[in-house]
């Protein structure tokens, strides 16, 4: 039986709510709705939209920004035991989030153990808040991802893991497709209906493991 590796996206799947949202709308100036809809209506890169988006943001609002995501989001019921019955299984899980370094970080910090987090950096030396991307992507993605989630999955596994994406939006969609099983909700649950990927919804991380469970049972 192939061995199994998980990847995880954090916006809107461990978190409940899409952390970059929800700091746009408490601290952005109102130009960053159109950019979100160009990113989402797949107009500009993820990359493209992430950076301008942040950029509107000055550098003096690090800490806050970082407090408010402490103060207010919620991870998905399950999570920690999700992480438990990897490690029990032997199982990798991989976080692969195109969130930022200074809030994804203190989220997880209580969590674990993971194989490893990958996120996008940041860089707060000039007026507002520059976005890094040390996980871009590689010469078989042109797409401007920012923190590429196929590229990381091409250099972490070969094509004899059996792959299990867990996400929620069209940023999880590339990783999706090169997929073995997708487990997924909101947009990336109707994109991978509508591409026939194989995929089923999910809820609580209560919900994957006993997908997990399942799938380990068909594959034995």
């Amino acid at each position: 039986m192939a061995k199994m590796a998980v990847f995880c996206d954090f916006d809107g799947t461990i978190t409940e709510n899409d952390n970059i949202i929800h700091i746009m709308k408490h601290f952005a100036p109102s130009q960053w709705e159109g950019i979100k809809n160009q990113v989402l209506g797949q107009e500009i890169t993820i990359q493209e939209g992430v950076g301008k988006m942040f950029s509107l943001l000055p550098s003096s609002l690090k800490d806050d920004i970082t407090d408010f995501i402490l103060e207010n989001a919620r991870v998905r019921e399950g999570f920690q035991p999700f992480i438990d019955y990897l490690e029990k299984e032997k199982i990798p899980l991989y976080i692969v989030s195109g969130g930022i370094d200074f809030f994804v970080a203190p989220v997880l910090d209580k969590y674990g153990p993971f194989e490893e987090v990958f996120c996008n950096s940041s860089d707060f030396s000039g007026d507002t808040i520059n976005i890094l991307w040390p996980h871009s992507c590689d010469e078989k993605c042109n797409k401007n991802c920012g923190c590429c989630k196929p590229s990381i999955m091409r250099k972490l596994v070969d094509e004899n893991t059996f792959k299990v994406v867990i996400g929620d939006s069209v940023t999880d969609l590339e990783a999706a497709k090169q997929a073995d099983f997708v487990i997924a909700r909101d947009l990336l649950l109707e994109k991978s209906k509508e591409m026939n990927l194989n995929h089923s919804a999910f809820e609580t991380f209560y919900d994957c493991i006993e997908l997990l469970k399942r799938l380990n049972e068909v594959r034995v």
